[in-house]
C-alpha cells in the first residue's frame, strides 16, 4: 500500500502533482533544446562566429553544474516551494533580456541567467523525495523523467518552425509564456514538502572526500560523463551540421535534432523493462557498445565519403538509444557506492559529468568548419561514446577482483 501523503491539483496545502512535476522538469529541458535550430542564424544575426554563439550551450551547461551543487542544500534551509518560484522569475525575466539583445555579450550574460531553471528540474526530485519513501520514489521519478523525454524530441521542431515563421526572437517569446504558465502553475500547485533533514553545504562539502577517493564512484561518473558529453557535444556543434554544412531550413533542424531523442526515450525503455534482470552494469556496458557501434560505423561512411544529413542524423538515433540505457543505470550505481551520501552523490557526480559535457560541447562548436564537415562531432561522439564503455569496464573488472 502507497505511503504517498495525499495530493489535490491546484491545491497548494498538499504536495505538487505529478504534472506540475513534470512540467517543472520539462520546462528546464525546454530551455535547453527550444532555441538549437536557431543558433547558425542567431551567429549570422548577431554579426559572430558559430563558436561565439555555441557558447550558449556550452556557458549555459558550465552555470547549471554549478547550480546543481547548490540547489539542493540551498531548498534544503529556504524550502523547495520559494527556490523553483524564484528560479523561474529570475528564468523569465532573463529569456525577455535575451529576447531584447542586440548585441552577442548581452544575450549570453541573460542566456547564463537563465540557468535559473534548473531549480526546477533538480528539485523535482528532491519533491518526489520527500513525499515517498525511497523505494516508491524511483518509480515516480521515472514518471518525471519520462514525460521530460518527450521535451527534446518536440522542442527543437517547435523552435524550428518558430524561427523560419517568425524569427528567432519568436522561440524565446515561446519560452517566456511557458516560463509564466509553468511558474503560475507552481505558484497554485506546489505545496511545501521540504523536512528541515537536507544537509547544510558546508558538511555536504566535506563528505566529498570519502566519494572522491572511491575507484567505483570515478568509475560510475566518468561513465556517465563520457556517455552524456557525446550527447552535449551534438547539442553544441549539430545545428551548424544540420544548417551550414547540409543545408536544412530550421525546421528540418528541429526535426533532425530530436533523432537521438527518440532514441533515448526507447533505451529508457529498454532500461526500465531489463536493468533488474540483467543487473546495471550489464545494461551500461550494452548501452556503451550500441553507442560506440553507432558513431564509429557514422564516422567511418563519413571518411568512406559517404556524408548526408539522412546517414549522419539516423546513426545518432543509436547514441540515443545507447544513452538511455547507459544513464539512468550509471546513475544508480553512482548513487549506490555510497548509500548514506547519495544527495551528495548526485549533486556532485552531476555537476562533474555537466561541466565535462559544457567543454564537448565547447569544443566541437570550435572544431566544426564548413570544410571538416560533420567528421569532427563524429569523432568526438565515437570516442566519448567509447570511454564510456572503458569506464563501466574498468567497474566490472574491479568488482570481479573483490569478488563484489
Amino acid at each position: 500500500m502507497s505511503s504517498a501523503p495525499e495530493v489535490r491539483l491546484f491545491d497548494r496545502t498538499t504536495p505538487p502533482h505529478i504534472l506540475t512535476l513534470i512540467l517543472m522538469a520539462g520546462l528546464a529541458a525546454l530551455n535547453m533544446a527550444v532555441f538549437l535550430p536557431s543558433l547558425s542564424g542567431m551567429a549570422e544575426y548577431f554579426g559572430t562566429d558559430y563558436a561565439v554563439m555555441q557558447i550558449a550551450v556550452s556557458g549555459y551547461l558550465a552555470v547549471t553544474a554549478a547550480l546543481q551543487i547548490v540547489i539542493g542544500p540551498v531548498s534544503d534551509r529556504f524550502g523547495r516551494r520559494p527556490v523553483v518560484l524564484g528560479g523561474i522569475v529570475i528564468f523569465v525575466l532573463a529569456t525577455i533580456g535575451a529576447m531584447l539583445a542586440q548585441s552577442v555579450e548581452v544575450f549570453l550574460a541573460f542566456r547564463m541567467l537563465q540557468g535559473a531553471v534548473v531549480a526546477g528540474m533538480v528539485l523535482s526530485r528532491a519533491v518526489v523525495r520527500d513525499m515517498v519513501p525511497q523505494e516508491e520514489a524511483a518509480s515516480m521519478i521515472g514518471y518525471v523523467t519520462m514525460g521530460m523525454a518527450l521535451v527534446p524530441m518536440v522542442g527543437p521542431v517547435i523552435g524550428g518552425a518558430l524561427d523560419q515563421v517568425f524569427g528567432w526572437q519568436a522561440t524565446f517569446v515561446f519560452l517566456v509564456l511557458m516560463g509564466i504558465g509553468v511558474g503560475l502553475l507552481c505558484l497554485v500547485d506546489q505545496g511545501e514538502t521540504v523536512r528541515g533533514e537536507g544537509m547544510a553545504f558546508s558538511d555536504q562539502v566535506r563528505t566529498y572526500p570519502e566519494l572522491l577517493a572511491s575507484p567505483r564512484f570515478w568509475g560510475y561518473v566518468l561513465c556517465a560523463a563520457f556517455a552524456s558529453g557525446a550527447f552535449f557535444a551534438f547539442l553544441g556543434g549539430a545545428s551548424f551540421v544540420a544548417q551550414d554544412i547540409f543545408g536544412l531550413t530550421p525546421l528540418w533542424t528541429g526535426v533532425a535534432l530530436g533523432a537521438p531523442a527518440i532514441g533515448y526515450a526507447i533505451g529508457n525503455g529498454i532500461s526500465g523493462r531489463f536493468s533488474v534482470r540483467f543487473g546495471i552494469n550489464r545494461m551500461i556496458l550494452a548501452g556503451a557498445i550500441l553507442s560506440g557501434s553507432g558513431m564509429g560505423l557514422s564516422l567511418l561512411l563519413s571518411l568512406a565519403g559517404l556524408s548526408t544529413a539522412w546517414i549522419f542524423f539516423s546513426f545518432c538515433t543509436f547514441l540515443g538509444l545507447g544513452n538511455g540505457m547507459t544513464m539512468p543505470n550509471s546513475m544508480a550505481g553512482m548513487l549506490s557506492v555510497r548509500p548514506h551520501l547519495a544527495g551528495t552523490a548526485s549533486g556532485l557526480g552531476g555537476a562533474i559529468m555537466i561541466g565535462g559535457g559544457a567543454a564537448l560541447s565547447a569544443l566541437a562548436g570550435a572544431l566544426l568548419s564548413v570544410e571538416s564537415g560533420a567528421l569532427p562531432l563524429q569523432a568526438i561522439m565515437f570516442v566519448t561514446t567509447a570511454l564510456s564503455g572503458v569506464a563501466i569496464l574498468f567497474v566490472m573488472r574491479r568488482e570481479r577482483r573483490l569478488g563484489l
